[in-house]
């Protein structure tokens, strides 16, 4: 079972890192923000670089990364937004030092190829969560912020169901119940890393995957690629995030295309990911789908308090 983290203290500290793209930052709404809700804000020196596509150089980057999870006065680290890059830090990453400093990491997007490297490497929770620019300082809707803090303060424990607003409804794809480690990410990502060492490791998982701006015929492509890999028969059932800009109709008869085969639980169009809410999901944490009664239980302790 995968490791809880501590979970985030009244009047700690929140690191900000960028270990992606780069992205205009207004301190000072960031630091409002922060103090809003009872956090101190420490922003890392790669936020306010810009290499291109990438926030800063690798170097800097992967050292704000060592960095914040080193420092003991870190209670959490959120990161700037997703974009591209992530991947070029695997190979360098130190899993011994992360490993010996557990702390919630929340991100998506391209942050999905430190779930699973952290999943694969560390193995301890990490958090499929909302970033701090488009998403908390964004002003997305409700429950985007209070389903991120009620998890990271340890209100939601094992036996909780993840709550998910009625306003937007869920399709079953295939019904039934499995249990497993909820992993995963962005499809496009989840399938770039492929092949190398910090692949996905499927087995009696169960698979969260989201994408934004790939046409159907995209999605397709990275399902067939991940099916032919042997990986979509290795999972115990799939949560189906947001797909941004794909027609519904026609995403759920190739999400039937694809999954009936395998007889496994299916449910589609959980709020998370490039959306509006986009709501807090624990990777490698065990749980329980139940795509027939659209419910999502957590069956282990995501945090722990100190």
């Amino acid at each position: 079972m995968t490791t809880a983290v501590p979970a985030l203290r009244a009047g700690g500290t929140i690191a900000l890192i960028a270990p992606a793209g780069p992205a205009a930052l207004d301190v000072e709404k960031a630091g409002q923000w922060m103090r809003a809700r009872g956090y101190d804000l420490r922003i890392f020196p790669g936020v306010y670089e810009r290499d291109g596509y990438l926030a800063g150089s690798d170097k800097t980057r992967l050292h704000d990364l060592h960095t914040a999870f080193a420092n003991p006065e870190i209670d959490a680290i959120f990161c700037l937004r997703g974009g591209y890059g992530t991947p070029r830090l695997l190979d360098s990453l130190d899993f011994d030092l992360l490993r010996a400093n557990p702390k919630p990491l929340v991100g998506y997007s391209d942050i999905t190829a430190l779930h699973l490297a952290i999943r694969r490497y560390a193995g301890f929770v990490t958090f499929h969560g909302p970033m701090l620019n488009a998403d908390l300082l964004g002003d997305k809707q409700q429950p985007t912020e209070s389903s991120l803090l009620s998890m990271l303060r340890g209100q939601l424990g094992a036996g909780s169901e993840l709550a998910h607003p009625v306003a937007y409804p869920l399709t079953t794809i295939a019904p039934g119940i499995a249990c497993g480690r909820l992993l995963g990410g962005n499809l496009s990502m989840i399938a770039a890393v492929m092949g190398t060492p910090f692949e996905i490791d499927a087995e009696g998982i169960i698979l969260l995957i989201e994408d934004v701006n790939e046409p159907i015929y995209r999605i397709d492509r990275l399902l067939t690629h991940l099916r032919l890999a042997g990986k979509l028969a290795q999972v115990a059932g799939v949560l189906v995030g947001d797909v941004a800009g794909v027609d519904n109709v026609a995403l759920e008869r190739l999400l039937k295309q694809t999954f009936e085969p395998l007889c496994i639980p299916v449910l589609a169009g959980w709020r998370s990911g490039h959306c509006d809410p986009n709501l807090t999901l624990p990777m490698g944490a065990l749980v329980r789908l139940d795509a027939g009664e659209q419910r999502l239980v957590l069956e282990q302790d995501v945090v722990f308090k100190v």
